[in-house]
């Protein structure tokens, strides 16, 4: 099925957001998510390299702001 992966990557940065907490002033996230989609977001320096072994991966400070903004977007209410 072909689909939109810019789409599917505001989403799964979206949902980084709804996942995510602040560490020593880092924004961190569980990443179990696509991993096709985690390194795209890698790539567009949105998060770091979501290939370690840790169960989380950092957000950028652009990659949080812009996980806030696509979470009100796509799921806020109102």
């Amino acid at each position: 099925m072909d689909y939109d992966t810019d789409k599917v990557d505001d989403a799964v940065l979206a949902l980084l957001h709804l996942t995510s907490w602040e560490q020593h002033g880092i924004s961190r996230a569980w990443k179990g998510h696509d991993w096709d989609a985690l390194d795209r977001l890698h790539h567009r320096g949105l998060i770091a390299n979501p290939r370690s072994k840790a169960k989380s991966v950092l957000l950028t400070d652009e990659g949080a702001v812009r996980a806030r903004e696509l979470f009100q977007e796509l799921f806020g209410a109102g």
